[in-house]
């Protein structure tokens, strides 16, 4: 091993810290999704629905045929931030629903029985 004087060391570090920068300014630019707006208010895609309410695209699919208003825009379906709202509260109240059950199904279930 050689041995690096002060220095030598120094500008090594400031050379690799430089680099880690530019690495990490790449991938946040990279991770950053623009965000879509419709008439100023915020539009989420299918993907995005999905993680945020931790479902699956079935269980969106089942949320569009219950109710929830969609638009698509160039063969893609989006949703406005006011309609998921509007949705949540309509469908579910502060209750322990089960994941990807509307209170209107289990309504239906106990109808049933």
């Amino acid at each position: 091993m050689i041995p690096l004087d002060k220095d030598t060391f120094e500008a090594y570090m400031e050379r690799l810290l430089e680099q880690v920068e530019r690495v990490v300014g790449a991938l946040d630019k990279k991770d950053k999704k623009p965000q879509n707006y419709l008439n100023g208010e915020r539009l989420y895609d299918n993907q995005d629905v999905c993680l945020l309410l931790n479902i699956s695209k079935r269980t969106l699919q089942r949320y569009r045929d219950n109710g929830l208003k969609y638009h698509t825009i160039l063969h893609k379906t989006y949703y406005r931030e006011k309609d998921l709202h509007e949705f949540i509260r309509r469908y579910f109240d502060g209750e322990n629903v089960g994941k990807g059950k509307t209170k209107e199904c289990i309504k239906d279930k106990k109808a049933m029985d």
